[in-house]
């Protein structure tokens, strides 16, 4: 039997009580969904069924998605369209910019849909929407979660001369699964682009689903080959079926699993690790961009632990 009916013939298992999370509600939702609405712009927040949405959103945050809101690829987990794309609109940029300043936002997340049928993957558009970004909001801090581009280095390179305080490329799930779960996508070629994007001086980022049917032993090796592609941040969170023609949930991952993977990241020498059921690659990303904060709490909290421990001894 192939691995695709073993998966679909297990039962499927409910969802647990941590995995609540509260409705959108609030002014700020509102003015939020307002902006976004009048400039016509798309978010992965409600392409992607976020279930964070309520929480960013009520404090003032989006993560925007640029190139559409139709994807060239079909991957089993995203609930982003897949089909023919429109025409690049080259006046995206402009509203972009022109939303995050109205939001006044301090830090911004932009990502895209894949664009295999464009020559350029997209880049161009990337490389603009970065810098005018840049021109009309200069204190935003500002992450890209961008595509594999399908490591061709020129539209990469692109990215890098753009220059956001971070570039994320989320790998997804562990090598052995990547064909069914990303099917498009290549496991070493994702490590090749965020590889790349490091030689060129970025602060790389990606993340990580977990109950895709992957074993303990494949995430930690995924985490290292992460490590050794010099990745400084990586998130860590639970796959949810974003509709019944998605792949299954094979398993719901208890918070104390995400915790001692957190706990794995930080020994392995990882600069952040952001590890829950609800972690997705933007979550909390402001603390992101800011070099050994993840880190250096992580030692403080040992500390801490430490000298509990030993007052009660």
């Amino acid at each position: 039997m192939s691995e695709e009916l073993i998966m679909e013939a297990q039962p499927k298992p409910k969802k647990p009580n941590w995995l609540r999370v509260k409705l959108p509600i609030g002014e700020e939702y509102k003015h939020v969904r307002q902006i976004v609405d009048t400039h016509k712009l798309h978010t992965i927040c409600e392409s992607g069924n976020c279930p964070n949405m309520g929480e960013c959103w009520g404090e003032g945050t989006a993560t925007f998605m640029i190139l559409g809101n139709i994807c060239t690829r079909s991957c089993g987990f995203c609930a982003v369209a897949t089909g023919r794309p429109l025409a690049v609109d080259w006046q995206e940029p402009k509203r972009v910019a022109e939303a995050i300043h109205l939001m006044n936002v301090k830090h911004a997340v932009v990502t895209s849909v894949d664009r295999d049928e464009l020559k350029d993957g997209g880049s161009i558009i990337w490389y603009n929407t970065i810098k005018a970004i840049r021109e009309l909001n200069p204190q935003t801090t500002l992450e890209t979660l961008i595509p594999d581009f399908k490591a061709q280095e020129e539209n990469i390179q692109r990215i890098i001369d753009a220059a956001p305080d971070v570039v994320s490329h989320n790998i997804e799930t562990v090598e052995r699964l990547t064909r069914h779960v990303r099917i498009q996508a290549k496991y070493w070629r994702s490590m090749e682009t965020l590889r790349f994007l490091k030689k060129g001086g970025m602060r790389t980022k990606s993340g990580i689903m977990l109950g895709l049917g992957e074993t303990k032993e494949e995430v930690i090796q995924t985490m290292q080959d992460l490590k050794d592609s010099a990745v400084d941040v990586i998130t860590i969170g639970q796959y949810l079926q974003p509709t019944p023609k998605h792949l299954p949930v094979q398993r719901y991952v208890h918070p104390s699993e995400f915790a001692e993977l957190r706990e794995i990241g930080y020994q392995m020498g990882l600069d952040y690790v952001e590890s829950g059921p609800l972690v997705r690659s933007s979550y909390h990303s402001d603390r992101h961009v800011h070099p050994g904060l993840g880190r250096k709490s992580w030692e403080k909290a040992n500390e801490l632990k430490a000298l509990n421990a030993a007052k009660n001894n």
